[in-house]
């Protein structure tokens, strides 16, 4: 049985130094913001992703923050590719301290009109089935080392389908809904390992999705959204960076709103 300690002071209560963590689609968007937090605070970063050539552009620009940083060729929706990147990371770094399940799609699709449930699938097989796939493949060597901390990358969509009448994104929100439930399930069944599970549930924050996002969507940032703007990649990286600190090591199985206030407007 492993007994992640609390803080005995606020010296270092947020130090990162010296950490190892792994960014699923950490190149571009929110998971580059995500990859430059960990950066800045000190941190070892292994970029997982499909276009590893932008993965390795990444790495390279993670470098002016000092630490040692990588990009790993990974497509998280397929086991064995997820297995042989996992290989690679330990094979550099030893062991992995933090991983961040990042990765995402979001194809805009009505139900029926989804030719053979394709984006269905694709959905389903990045944003659900690939934590999965992580967690499988990093979390054993991660308890072996004494544990760590897994943070998947959810959204308010998995609390909130609001936008369903005019954003048509079943499999988004199913899989966001489900990584919510099973980031609770593993903090129950793998609690007494050293290892914390825990969502942070993004609302509207900039990213390469933005094209994607549908009319009228900026006139509800100004008018109704609380904070009256749009998150940044940064903020969810600096919320990524506390939840792998000693700070946190209390915080399991939470799901950890950062929208804006967007869900209380229903």
């Amino acid at each position: 049985m492993a007994v992640i300690n609390p803080i005995t002071s606020m010296k270092g209560a947020y130090d990162i130094s010296g950490y190892n963590v792994v960014v699923t689609g950490g190149n571009r968007g929110i998971g580059f913001g995500i990859s430059t937090a960990f950066a800045q605070s000190g941190a070892n970063v292994a970029i997982l992703c499909r276009d590893v050539s932008k993965g390795a552009e990444a790495a390279a620009k993670l470098k002016e923050y000092g630490g040692d940083h990588h990009c790993f060729a990974c497509d998280v929706s397929k086991l064995e590719d997820v297995r042989k990147a996992a290989k690679s990371v330990f094979d550099v770094f030893g062991k992995v301290n933090v991983l961040v399940n990042n990765s995402g799609v979001a194809p805009v699709a009505r139900m029926l009109e989804d030719k053979d449930l394709e984006k269905w699938h694709q959905t389903i097989d990045t944003n659900l089935h690939g934590p999965a796939n992580t967690i499988h493949s990093f979390v054993p060597s991660m308890i072996k080392n004494g544990g760590g901390s897994v943070i998947s990358i959810s959204s308010v969509g998995g609390q909130s389908v609001s936008a369903g009448l005019k954003h048509f994104k079943p499999g988004y929100h199913a899989a966001k809904a489900g990584l919510d439930i099973l980031t609770r399930y593993l903090c129950i069944e793998l609690g007494g390992s050293g290892m914390r599970f825990n969502v942070i549930a993004p609302g509207l924050t900039h990213s390469d999705l933005d094209k994607d996002l549908p009319p009228g969507i900026y006139d509800f940032v100004d008018n109704a959204l609380p904070s009256r703007r749009f998150g940044e990649p940064i903020e969810i990286g600096a919320y990524c960076v506390y939840l792998a600190s000693p700070a946190a090591a209390n915080i399991n199985g939470t799901i950890c709103v950062l929208d804006g206030g967007k869900l209380c407007t229903g």
